[in-house]
């Protein structure tokens, strides 16, 4: 148990993720001798002006859909071109980024590109005019030992850039065994394969992700990542191969062979690294490794590994290996050395990006061949799903498509990837909107092959049914329950009491006024005595026809009197008015009833669309639109009604701006609301 409560606690605080800033400490910690404050503020000073703050939007592929959240992380500016090195986990599913530089300004910036299995992305700064920027350097940090001091530098819990003083701790820092098969992984990658961590001391909280770990000399050694109690920092001299690499080609290339390894087991005694398998298919098991093998020579170069800190840089001298080139490779099997003979290929992306088939409603990725490997598959043609949008197509088809299910065809058509997926889709549907359209799809879920037919596209949402009208009556009242009509003195009476006379001509007309005890309708006693039974009047209103005279018998200020109605129709109801669905910002809008009116205090010529949903994750919700709020205008063109909002929206579609402004009421508010949307790159 005491083991279980302590890996929970490891797992719990294994990565450091949000963060934020702008104003960074200029001063060493009170206390500190005279010297290293000297020396720390020099460190400071030199770091500082190549500290940026990272506002990210970022995308998550769930419930079917594309989900965008915002966060916050740490960067350093790498050279003068603008170059920032941050984080994976903070940028690389970025659909949005803004740094904000020592000196507060904020410029935006873009993806260059991300390598996930070190856990570095690198941003280029977009600014308005071309110009250079102070760039920080990088110390060597194959000479870091343990006990160096050390700054950890970033913008922690949304906060203000910070410093914070420590020592380096361990310099092959690794993933714990305790972890089990709970591995520090993104996209797939295992990022301890590779990395052995810098651990230290200096506290890093959520949002020092990113930023850098600094020596004394004001020199970048780390890139903080992670806080198992002990802080981590990914060296310096791996984060700056990988940005190098990544500002010069866009990514990463590596090498592959697809064996897996592990350090020697104890009654081994002997050099070596222990081949504990190999993946199907892949170039080792075509050169004939197996397991149980020890290799003991690869490409030239003898190889070790007795303990777990060795291996990951085994990994990496494979990964480095040239591509296409045949390789010797030693083994030594049941006491014999045996000569074999590898040769490298590219290594894929263990997980491909997911995105969103919007007229599908899931979302699925390309399959990599390891990924189709460990669904066993014998290739990896087709798309996986990764997630369905309830009550979308995919899952109101019958058989519906789920997660983990493979769409093989399309339209009687084989389908290798997602780009053939969304070509179909667009010949489909003809770059029509509002159109549905029922697909044979064919499938797969484990060994089955499955069809079933998905209807695509999406149905015209803008008209609403009108319903029937009926006898309505303008008041708003509360039952007249037993306690109340005996203080009111009228008690064992039975019916309801006016809180309010709506602004309607019929009921101003009859004369009907707050505090009135109305008791009876044509004759008809109001059987309502309980505060549940305040539905039995507007029902019995509803029995008689729109236009029909009615009598209420009320008690006003004592004294029993007749009150004539001449019965009004119902107002529309929200779900009676006209509305749009807008798919790029994701929000819901409608026409203003009555009751928006009334509830509102709004004026009879108050124009606009009401907001009635806005989906979790969308551009509209983070740029906080909500619901009930009255779009007045967007971009400075009024929106008096649906029709015209429909025509801005599709105008703003076709354009593409980077800030779309909607001017809301909100309550008795008016707010301006910056919408960033991160349209997709046009093809």
């Amino acid at each position: 148990m005491r083991v279980l409560q302590r890996f929970h606690a490891i797992i719990a605080g294994i990565l450091v993720f949000l963060s934020a800033g702008t104003a960074a400490a200029q001063e060493a910690p009170a206390g500190a001798p005279d010297a290293l404050r000297k020396t720390i503020d020099k460190a400071i000073e030199r770091m500082k002006p190549s500290l940026v703050r990272i506002h990210v939007v970022w995308t998550e592929y769930d419930g079917g859909r594309e989900v965008k959240y915002e966060s916050f992380g740490s960067g350093a500016i790498i050279s003068g071109n603008g170059h920032v090195i941050t984080n994976h986990h903070v940028a690389g599913r970025s659909k949005q980024i803004f740094c904000t530089l020592s000196s507060r300004e904020e410029v935006e910036a873009e993806l260059l590109g991300t390598d996930p299995l070190t856990d570095i992305s690198v941003l280029a700064l977009q600014p308005e005019k071309p110009r250079k920027f102070p760039a920080a350097a990088f110390g060597d940090s194959s000479k870091v030992r343990v006990g160096d001091t050390v700054l950890a530098m970033g913008s922690p819990l949304a906060l203000s850039q910070s410093v914070t003083l420590g020592i380096v701790s361990n310099t092959e820092m690794i993933q714990p065994r305790i972890f089990g098969p709970f591995k520090f992984r993104l996209e797939g990658e295992d990022v301890g394969s590779v990395v052995r961590w810098l651990g230290h001391d200096a506290a890093i909280y959520g949002g020092n992700s990113g930023g850098p770990l600094v020596n004394l000399k004001g020199e970048i050694i780390g890139i903080n990542e992670i806080d198992i109690g002990l802080s981590g920092a990914i060296p310096g001299n791996l984060a700056k191969a990988v940005a190098e690499k990544i500002t010069r080609h866009g990514k990463v290339a590596r090498a592959w062979i697809g064996i897996e390894v592990q350090p020697l087991l104890k009654r081994q005694k002997m050099k070596g690294i222990l081949v504990s398998g190999t993946i199907e298919g892949s170039p080792a098991e075509k050169a004939g490794f197996g397991s149980g093998d020890v290799l003991v020579r690869l490409a030239g170069k003898d190889v070790n590994a007795k303990f777990d800190e060795e291996v990951p840089l085994f990994n990496l001298f494979v990964m480095g290996m040239e591509v296409g080139k045949p390789a010797e490779a030693a083994v030594i099997r049941e006491g014999k050395e045996i000569r074999l003979k590898v040769t490298p290929i590219d290594r894929e992306e263990m997980r491909p990006r997911p995105q969103e088939l919007q007229a599908w409603g899931v979302t699925a990725r390309n399959m990599s061949y390891v990924l189709a490997k460990e669904l066993k598959r014998k290739d990896s043609d087709g798309v996986l799903v990764t997630s369905v949008r309830p009550g979308g197509p995919c899952a109101e088809a019958k058989p519906r498509i789920t997660a983990k299910d493979v769409i093989t065809g399309v339209d009687g058509k084989p389908v290798k990837n997602l780009e053939a997926v969304a070509e179909a889709t667009r010949k489909l549907l003809d770059g029509k909107k509002d159109v549905q359209v029922p697909v044979l799809v064919s499938y797969e879920r484990d060994q089955e092959k499955l069809l079933t037919v998905v209807t695509i596209g999406n149905k015209a949402s803008e008209e609403s049914g009108t319903e029937v009208k009926k006898a309505w009556l303008p008041l708003m009242f509360q039952v007249l329950t037993q306690d109340l009509a005996a203080k009111l003195g009228v008690e064992g009476k039975k019916g309801v009491r006016i809180t309010r006379v709506l602004p309607v001509k019929t009921a101003i007309d009859a004369g009907f006024k707050v505090g009135d005890l109305v008791m009876s309708l044509n004759g008809d006693e109001i059987p309502s005595s309980l505060p549940e039974e305040h539905d039995i009047l507007p029902a019995m209103v509803r029995q008689y026809r729109i236009g029909t005279k009615a009598a209420f018998g009320v008690v006003r200020d004592g004294k029993e009197i007749k009150v004539e109605m001449t019965l009004p129709g119902a107002p529309r109801q929200p779900r009676e008015m006209k509305k749009l669905r807008d798919e790029s910002f994701e929000f819901d809008c409608r026409g203003i009833t009555f009751m928006d009116r009334v509830a509102e205090l709004w004026s009879d010529d108050q124009t606009g669309v009401v907001v009635d949903e806005v989906t979790p994750g969308g551009w509209a919700a983070l740029g906080t639109l909500s619901v009930g709020d009255l779009v007045l205008s967007i971009d400075g063109k009024e929106t008096p009604n649906v029709e015209a909002l429909k025509g801005t929206m599709a105008g703003i579609e076709k354009e593409r701006p980077s800030v779309v402004v909607f001017h809301v009421r909100r309550g008795i508010h008016h707010l301006f609301l910056e919408l960033k949307p991160g349209w997709p790159k046009k093809k």
